[in-house]
């Protein structure tokens, strides 16, 4: 069993001005989850965002595998019981992980899928699921349908516009009726998907769908 940790707050700082500038969109929908799931979404999603640097960090493929093994044994400290290497990002997911218990296999998979990205196509399907299952962990879903409709709001939010994600969406949706409330934070980015919204607009569109409790 892990041992608890508590990072220091510097970290959960760095991880939400990080996130905000990044991110923002999936930032705003994260808001709507109470603490410390809360946290939890953002540290996720700093974690992806770093992830998805790589490629723009380094163009050499050998350097690009590297800096994935080290997020990958950054995660198996976070995961394990002694103190986590001293950046903000790692420090926030050792907290996370070990208060959710999320599975080391779970960012294996994220990791996995940005490695496939190296020498191709990132494959958003493998990207999305992946984040999806981590963020459902954080918040403690275990619902079958949600499930599905998150994964597929993952898949459909790393997509470009098309039928494709058209038909994400509307998976995702026609799971709306039943699913766990506690999951919107991760549901409500696809109503930014159904059309180019304003800045100012987002956070009241997604205020209105938490309210409605529609994505």
């Amino acid at each position: 069993m892990t041992s608890s940790y508590s990072a220091p707050d510097a970290a959960h700082a760095y991880v939400l001005d990080e996130v905000r500038a990044a991110d923002r969109d999936r930032f705003l929908a994260a808001l709507f989850a109470p603490e410390p799931q809360r946290r939890g979404l953002l540290a996720l999603l700093a974690f992806d965002h770093e992830l998805s640097r790589t490629g723009s960090v380094t163009r050499e493929p050998m350097l690009a595998r590297i800096r994935l093994e080290w997020w990958r044994e950054a995660v198996a400290e976070a995961a394990g019981d002694s103190k986590p290497r001293a950046q903000p990002i790692v420090e926030s997911l050792s907290e996370i992980v070990r208060r959710h218990r999320l599975p080391e296999e779970g960012f294996g998979d994220l990791i996995d899928a940005r490695a496939e990205e190296i020498d191709g196509a990132l494959d958003v399907v493998h990207a999305g699921h992946a984040l999806a299952d981590l963020q459902l962990a954080v918040l403690g879903v275990t619902h079958g349908p949600t499930r599905d409709a998150a994964r597929a709001v993952g898949a459909a939010w790393l997509m470009g516009e098309g039928p494709e994600r058209e038909a994400l969406l509307a998976e995702a949706r026609s799971h709306r009726a039943g699913i766990d409330a506690r999951a919107l934070p991760i549901l409500l980015p696809a109503r930014l998907l159904d059309r180019r919204w304003t800045p100012w607009q987002k956070p009241l569109v997604l205020w209105w769908a938490a309210q409605r409790r529609r994505y």
